[in-house]
């Protein structure tokens, strides 16, 4: 079954640059891993959610606005997308990126249609 794991940023809680040095290896170790046990299927981190454009159907009328769907200081900053038997192995995985990344993650199943 495939999961997505998504890392839950807090705009709030600042890094220094050797911090993020460190999150970007020990995450980058945490890809290795995933690869190594054949669960990865694939991963991404997000750019800013001021980078976004929303694109919203109402009315018969669609509309695109810069910025984020919702603003707040929690946002999506990046995925995994893993291919493993159970929840139990997604939550797994899913503990050792939240050590990874010093940020939630939440834990979804997709619905079959991945």
């Amino acid at each position: 079954m495939n999961y997505l794991l998504s890392v839950i940023n807090d705009e709030s809680v600042q890094l220094s640059d050797a911090e993020f040095q460190e999150m970007l290896a020990r995450t980058g170790a945490i890809n290795d891993e995933m690869k190594e046990q054949g669960v990865w299927v694939f991963a991404g981190g997000l750019r800013p959610p001021e980078t976004a454009t929303v694109v919203r159907a109402r009315d018969g009328a669609v509309t695109t606005t810069d910025g984020p769907f919702v603003e707040t200081k929690e946002h999506l900053a990046g995925f995994w997308v893993i291919e493993v038997a159970d929840l139990d192995a997604a939550l797994a995985w899913a503990e050792k990126a939240t050590t990874a990344c010093r940020a939630p993650i939440e834990v979804r199943p997709f619905d079959g249609l991945a």
